[in-house]
């Protein structure tokens, strides 16, 4: 099957076409500015948390978002070397990401909430001004302040959700952890994703970067997208053909489909000859038949003229 890793890919280059849509969309999301959202003098009393630096970096995201989910897919392959398998997880993984990051920015930018720790991104020196209607007129850096107004929902915890959701439910599928064995250590391979993901979510509200519900709220969307996106591919962990794509399960039932005919022919080819066989053997029995009795007659023949002559 690697060798129709061409082909496979092929099938689906309106796929990864989109990818790279979802890809400029995403882009074009982070660089507009969002909705700056009304922030009074006595809102700040939630919104005066230390501006801290971040626990899990944006450059570690796609270490543990992308590049180990592959690694995990990888590996996978070279033990079945299903290329279906590798292709739909990778293909199924940038999806859930992408879409995911389509949604969060979207809602980022429609939302407008400050973060946390938005009083010093807005008045870095401590000292706040405001405009005769009471809002906040910020005097910090431009590009933190922007980030200042995307609190909801929480871009690292849907991110992580997603990917890592995603690959808690490919793990749950190729060890069948459903398979009503009751081998409930598998779900410890399950779940550890899960909580990986949590703690990034979790490291966010630690950092000030975002309240509560943004990474509830950003766990519930990634996980979502995750879910929708894997059963694109996959059928769910829990069914008895849940260890491989649609496409492996696919393309059985058209070899099967394809090696019948031949079968087929190949018996009514047989089935022609036996009969083409019988009929040359009848040929042949009435024939000798014919001689034996023509042979008889003569015989008789003979027999009354000699009879005749004594």
């Amino acid at each position: 099957m690697s060798s129709h890793g061409y082909a496979v890919a092929k099938t689906h280059k309106h796929d990864w076409l989109i990818l790279l849509l979802l890809v400029l969309i995403v882009i074009i999301l982070y660089i507009i500015h969002p909705f700056h959202r009304f922030v009074g003098k006595d809102m700040m009393t939630d919104l005066r948390y230390p501006l801290k630096s971040n626990t899990v970096p944006v450059w570690a995201i796609p270490i543990y978002a992308v590049l180990l989910p592959i690694v995990i897919f990888l590996v996978v392959y070279i033990r079945r070397r299903d290329v279906y398998d590798l292709h739909h997880a990778v293909l199924g993984l940038f999806f859930s990401i992408l879409v995911t990051a389509v949604f969060t920015e979207a809602i980022k930018n429609a939302v407008g909430r400050p973060r946390p720790d938005f009083f010093w991104r807005c008045f870095p020196d401590g000292k706040d001004v405001y405009d005769k209607w009471g809002d906040v007129i910020c005097h910090g850096d431009e590009k933190v302040v922007k980030e200042g107004y995307k609190s909801f929902p929480s871009g690292h915890t849907s991110w992580s959700f997603s990917s890592l959701g995603f690959l808690s439910l490919y793990l749950s599928g190729k060890i069948q952890a459903f398979d009503r064995r009751g081998h409930v250590a598998k779900l410890c391979i399950v779940f550890l994703p899960l909580l990986f993901a949590s703690l990034v979510g979790i490291s966010r509200i630690d950092d000030y970067w975002h309240h509560w519900q943004d990474v509830f709220a950003g766990g519930l969307l990634g996980l979502t997208v995750a879910t929708f996106c894997y059963l694109q591919f996959f059928p769910p962990p829990y069914h008895s053909e849940g260890w491989g794509p649609y496409a492996y399960f696919r393309m059985l039932e058209e070899s099967r489909s394809m090696t019948q005919v031949p079968n087929v022919q190949n018996s009514g080819q047989a089935q022609l000859s036996e009969a083409q066989v019988e009929s040359q053997e009848g040929q042949g029995f009435h024939g000798c038949m014919g001689r034996l009795s023509l042979a008889r007659d003569h015989n008789a023949t003979l027999n009354d003229i000699e009879s005749g002559r004594t």
